[in-house]
């Protein structure tokens, strides 16, 4: 993972003490609370519904031991003992004192870690694939493009104030890990028909209000051209983008007023002015930032051997092979795999982890995965690099620290936001639905018959939960006062992305369970043999859900 120089080391350094001056001044009267606001934004520091949210950056998702006990310390000393890990590969703590906030950053900046950007309107954390470097699907490794793009980014002046904040997602694998077609651009690693790496480039993607899936702009841009097509497509938003409407700020918007066509001749006139430049990426530049990603230290393992003592540990343990099955993915290097954690245990809000269960994850880091942690957007933790000879281990420690729910991509593998119980923004207590659906549907035999299938929630529209993209989503909505879900159907994150359709009107919070299990009970009956709920509502469309949902 990328380690810290002395320039980036006295940067974040810098920020904690002008940030720690600033609520000084704040909290002595000398600073309004609008001019307090974009300063506490850009330094991840929200207002929620009871106390104040700070969202620490986990850039591209990849983190170490040493910083998961610090964050396990944070949370124990400075919040009420527990972390949330979000879509966007970050940690927010939720009980934060807004006086401690200066010093919650300088115990991160002493382990190479802050918030800044994960707020406000500017350039936020940069995401890829959770499985980045070891992906047996891998094209190569998408980090050091993100680490680019972090350095970029990070303070960069001209866009510190964009209309609207800006995200921006990396994919270098067969499967999109990373949901590039929902981010303000979506960066796809290619290669061409010579061998050589460029970016297939989307933009002008989201969710929210208005949920769009982002439009290829070029579909091969020479690697050395990627920051300075960054920038043209950002300079083309910060002049262009709406600043009178923040539901109309995004550039997705901009980019359906204007028209793929046009505004690609915008962002090109712009790009001239500055291709070949300064900002143009040399092979020095890409070797530098590779040397952070390099392999572990694999161990030699004859991949024949350590599958066949699975396959005698798996026939004697029935629990452990239904979570290799679920939870352990492939992997490059012979004899190793990859290993989810879930964290979402029945009864356990999604995303959730204790500072004690940090620590444990730190422990089997340290011991199974050369210390290394990853975070997924489905709000999970990886461990990247386990040899194959030690899974039952791993599994066993997991089970201890229910880690081991074998139900990843499956239906209570949910993403789930904080929802009312904590955002000031939502109309609805996502949580409390969220464990209604893990208690209904605990038979996992049930739900390994339904096959993978994404189910995301959302407290409002700002769509924190992805509840766009789910295969079923679930939105909260307020109805005079009252808490209700609007169910849709058909999303897709992957890289044929789909918007999921209303199915109608919406439900309370209690028939929501019941509403579920007529959609899967409707789409066991149209299914044929093999198809996944995603092909089926593909092929028979929303109204044989619709009929068994609504049917009086």
């Amino acid at each position: 993972m990328y380690i810290y120089d002395e320039h980036d080391q006295r940067l974040v350094d810098e920020r904690v003490k002008q940030y720690r001056g600033q609520t000084e001044r704040y909290l002595a009267g000398e600073i309004t609370d609008e001019q307090f606001l974009p300063l506490r934004l850009q330094n991840g520091l929200y207002v929620q519904r009871l106390a104040p949210m700070l969202r620490i950056a986990i850039p591209y998702g990849t983190f170490n031991s040493t910083q998961m006990r610090k964050l396990a310390h944070i949370s124990r000393h400075y919040d009420k003992g527990y972390g949330h890990f979000s879509t966007r590969q970050n940690l927010q703590l939720n009980w934060p004192k807004l006086e401690q906030v200066p010093d919650i950053l300088e115990e991160l900046a002493s382990v190479q870690m802050h918030a800044i950007q994960t707020s406000g309107n500017c350039i936020r954390n940069t995401t890829t694939d959770q499985f980045a470097g070891a992906a047996a699907d891998e094209l190569e490794d998408p980090r050091p493009y993100c680490e680019i793009i972090r350095e970029w980014s990070t303070f960069h002046p001209e866009f510190a104030f964009l209309p609207r904040k800006f995200k921006i997602a990396v994919c270098a694998s067969a499967a999109d890990r990373a949901a590039i077609h929902m981010h303000d651009i979506g960066i796809e690693v290619v290669h061409n028909a010579d061998g050589d790496t460029g970016f297939r480039i989307l933009v002008g993607g989201g969710l929210g209000r208005t949920p769009v899936i982002a439009t290829e702009i070029i579909d091969f841009l020479p690697k050395q051209h990627l920051i300075t097509y960054l920038e043209a497509i950002l300079r083309v938003y910060n002049q262009l983008g709406r600043r009178d409407n923040k539901y109309k700020a995004r550039i997705k918007i901009l980019v359906r007023a204007t028209g793929i066509e046009a505004f690609r001749e915008k962002v090109e006139k712009e790009w001239a002015t500055i291709k070949d430049g300064p900002a143009t990426l040399t092979e020095a530049e890409f070797d530098r930032a590779k040397s952070f990603f390099h392999s572990p230290d694999y161990a030699c393992i004859d991949d024949d051997v350590a599958e066949a003592a699975l396959a005698e540990q798996a026939a004697q343990n029935p629990a452990f092979d239904n979570w290799l099955k679920r939870n352990v993915e492939a992997h490059q290097a012979p004899g190793y795999a990859i290993v989810t954690l879930s964290l979402k245990a029945t009864g356990y809000a999604p995303g959730d982890l204790t500072d004690k269960q940090m620590e444990a994850v730190a422990d089997m880091a340290d011991q199974f995965s050369f210390g290394e942690i990853r975070a997924s957007h489905q709000q999970n933790l990886i461990l990247a690099h386990v040899r194959k000879d030690q899974l039952l281990a791993v599994f066993e420690q997991a089970k201890a620290q229910n880690f081991a729910t074998a139900n990843i991509n499956y239906l209570t593998d949910m993403i789930c936001c904080p929802g009312g119980d904590f955002c000031a923004l939502a109309n609805a207590k996502s949580l409390p639905v969220s464990e209604a659906i893990q208690r209904k549907f605990d038979d996992m035999d049930y739900l390994y018959d339904l096959g993978p299938i994404d189910l995301n929630i959302s407290g409002c529209m700002n769509a924190c939960g992805h509840h766009h993209i789910g295969h079923i989503g679930i939105l909260g909505v307020d109805k005079k006062g009252q808490e209700f879900f609007q169910i849709s159907l058909g999303g897709s994150q992957d890289k044929d992305a789909s918007l999921a359709k209303i199915l109608g009107p919406s439900f309370s919070a209690a028939d929501v369970p019941d509403v579920v299990e007529k959609i899967l009970d409707t789409y066991i009956n149209n299914r044929t043999e093999e198809e996944t709920f995603l092909d089926t509502y593909r092929r028979v469309g929303i109204d044989p859900f619709k009929e068994t949902v609504y049917a009086k």
